[in-house]
């Protein structure tokens, strides 16, 4: 028989990361760093594209919108770790783990389909440079990143919907540092063969869509840079593709260790998750600022802003002593 609600759970118990007790506080200074360098980096990407008018195009447009995903996928999940870490109070309430469940599912399909359209872009701009501003106009731009957004929030209330009709009875304990939602169905007492048909359909479809556009887009690209083989071409197409392309294959390739390629060792997923979670969003930032010129170029410019305002408001309050005296 099916239990209905009985004994239903009212919080979890997350076993969090496999650290000696004696390391607790190197790991926590060090995901405390990596948190604070993850929100910084990509806020300062976002503070770069706004004021600079040379990063007004669709491309910083897009990378905009996943910088502000990285941040909130980062600060969905370190920050309750941290907590945890710290006071060793482990639990998180019902409610709670299906919050984080919740935003943790919608950040990372977001990121997912940011990609997928950045991807898109990056073709039209290589395969179609002379059409590029034609095609991807302010209008289409701002109605792919709203599609972005609406197709994860309906991606993941579908989830959430389905794993909140479940019931949970005896077993509390999630030998996570998250609730994933892996792991909760996996403590539940329901039937959940409905959530697996609809995650291994419809969250395989979610997945692998934006992927292969990602793919078909770069095979494109490939193809008519062969056509024409050239330095000079190979060399632009770098430049273009590059910071793009080392995040795909960073995403991607951390997601595919997660869930894909998951061992019987749960310390092994527990690091991979990690790599995923919290590695990821903070190496983002330097990826765009590292290999772009573009990006370099608008850092030194903001720089050099805030030194001439330093060297005037020193020179204003100079003046203003020397009239004092």
């Amino acid at each position: 028989m099916r239990p209905e609600n009985q004994s239903s759970v009212s919080q979890f118990l997350l076993l969090g990361l496999p650290i000696p007790p004696g390391q607790q506080g190197v790991f926590f200074t060090l995901f405390l760093g990596m948190y604070l360098t993850t929100v910084l980096g990509n806020l300062l990407i976002i503070l770069l594209i706004r004021l600079d008018s040379r990063l007004h195009t669709p491309m910083y447009f897009f990378l905009s919108h996943l910088a502000f995903s990285d941040i909130s996928l980062s600060s969905v999940i370190v920050p309750n770790m941290l907590m945890n870490m710290q006071t060793q109070q482990h639990s998180i309430s019902y409610e709670g783990c299906i919050s984080q469940m919740y935003f943790f599912i919608f950040f990372i399909g977001l990121d997912n389909f940011l990609l997928a359209v950045m991807a898109y872009d990056r073709y039209v701009a290589i395969c179609h440079p002379l059409h590029y501003t034609s095609i991807m106009r302010e209008g289409l731009c701002v109605l792919l990143v709203a599609g972005c957004w609406i197709l994860s929030c309906a991606h993941d209330l579908l989830h959430t919907l389905l794993l909140v009709r479940l019931s949970f009875c005896a077993n509390n304990i999630i030998t996570h540092f998250f609730c994933d939602l892996l792991a909760l169905l996996k403590l539940s007492c329901s039937d959940i063969s409905l959530n697996e048909l609809i995650l291994l359909t419809e969250a395989g479809i979610i997945f692998f869509l934006p992927f292969g556009v990602i793919l078909g887009s770069y095979i494109r690209i490939g193809t008519i840079i062969l056509r024409v083989p050239s330095t000079k071409r190979l060399f632009k197409a770098l430049s273009t593709c590059g910071s793009h392309l080392s995040v795909v294959l960073l995403y991607y390739g951390t997601a595919a260790g997660v869930y894909f390629f998951s061992s019987s060792s749960g310390s092994k997923d527990i690091i991979a998750s990690v790599m995923y979670t919290v590695v990821t969003p903070m190496l983002n930032p330097f990826i765009y600022s590292l290999r772009n010129r573009d990006m370099k170029q608008a850092l030194e410019m903001c720089v050099n802003r805030v030194n001439v305002f330093n060297w005037k408001s020193l020179n204003s309050h100079v003046a203003v002593r020397s009239t004092v005296r």
